[in-house]
């Protein structure tokens, strides 16, 4: 019903909204919308099975963030030229931070060792590294345009280069490569011994019928465009809101990327619970890939009609806390399996970076 709800709630209050009691049931119907949106693909995900499930789960999130980036950034305000850095950044830092770091600490914490294919997971983490190196990173220390933006032609070049990443990596997770990026079974060392390839076969909820997953279907597109707009209506209290606390305007992303992943984080935590690592890091990396590999395309394409400056290049402090978190990712998964100390880690990488944003 959350959908239909707040497709309603959006033609009812479309010309009128300013009231505080309509604005809160707003604010309501967008959390709703975001979280149904997600449910919706997940039971799309469980009827197609891994690894396409993941990837049809962060498809669903990226459009959910692109529309609520071009919302906030049609409003105008002082920092909407950041808008999407910010919120890009924020999301390639929960998740490689935050989703990982709390799947590696509830798996290893039940389980003791968790384990993954490193090929796989691997392969997924350097190809965010080269997105957010050609995206976030290097337009920082360009010299054609200032501030951190691309020229137009750069721009385009990054857009081309990370639809071209993202499509290689599709390609190698549910062609090519299938098998690497499938939950894995484990001896009691951590060391993998198989491959789980019937996701139906652990006594869990089978999966859906066509006639449901096509309803889910239908919702996820209502849940997606009610997403989009209610944003655009909740778009000038949110920045009021954040000016009235005092707080920097990248904390507007770090809020867009929460609102977003929250249900992704849910699903890898369960994953983790359920012994399955590998769909916990597919989520996790699938999502920081396609935030970046999709929305920056996206939003460049929007800029046409749009107009305005588009500030991709990081400031110095998020440039050291990605490298850092780089680094940390890459010990982490090349072993294959983790420990409890490997989440620790990285939760308090994530810790900095919340503190770095609400107090620069």
């Amino acid at each position: 019903m959350v959908p239909i709800l707040a497709l309603v709630l959006l033609v009812a209050t479309w010309s009128n909204h300013e009231h505080p009691v309509v604005l809160t049931a707003v604010g309501a119907a967008l959390v709703g919308a975001v979280l149904a949106a997600v449910h919706h693909a997940e039971v799309v995900a469980h009827k197609v099975g891994e690894p396409f499930g993941s990837l049809i789960l962060a498809v669903a999130v990226t459009v959910i963030e692109v529309g609520l980036i071009l919302m906030l950034m049609s409003s105008g305000g002082d920092a909407s030229s950041t808008y999407a850095r910010d919120t890009v950044f924020a999301a390639v830092m929960i998740t490689f931070n935050g989703i990982v770091g709390l799947s590696l600490l509830v798996g290893a914490s039940k389980h003791r060792l968790v384990s993954f294919n490193a090929s796989g997971t691997g392969s997924a983490l350097a190809t965010v590294i080269a997105l957010a190196a050609v995206t976030l990173v290097l337009p920082r220390f360009t010299t054609s345009a200032d501030d951190g933006a691309y020229t137009p032609f750069q721009l385009g070049f990054a857009a081309v280069a990370s639809l071209a990443l993202y499509g290689a990596f599709v390609f190698t997770q549910t062609v090519r490569h299938r098998d690497f990026f499938l939950p894995v079974t484990s001896d009691r060392f951590g060391r993998v011994t198989g491959i789980i390839r019937d996701e139906d076969g652990d006594h869990h909820a089978d999966p859906p019928s066509a006639r449901e997953t096509w309803f889910s279907v239908g919702l996820l597109l209502v849940a997606l465009v009610s997403v989009v707009f209610l944003a655009k209506m909740l778009s000038p209290t949110i920045e009021h809101a954040v000016v009235a606390a005092g707080l920097p305007y990248g904390v507007v992303g770090v809020v867009i990327a929460f609102l977003v992943l929250a249900p992704e984080s849910i699903a890898a935590v369960r994953n983790a619970l359920r012994n399955r690592v590998q769909t916990s890091l597919n989520l996790a990396y699938g999502s920081a890939m396609a935030s970046i590999g999709l929305t920056i395309p996206s939003i460049a394409v929007a800029m046409i009609w749009m107009g305005g400056k588009l500030t991709l290049g990081l400031d110095p402090t998020q440039i050291v806390l990605l490298a850092v978190s780089v680094v940390v990712a890459m010990l982490s998964v090349a072993p294959g399996r983790a420990k409890t100390l490997q989440g620790v880690v990285h939760l308090v990488l994530l810790g900095a970076f919340l503190v770095v944003s609400i107090q620069p």
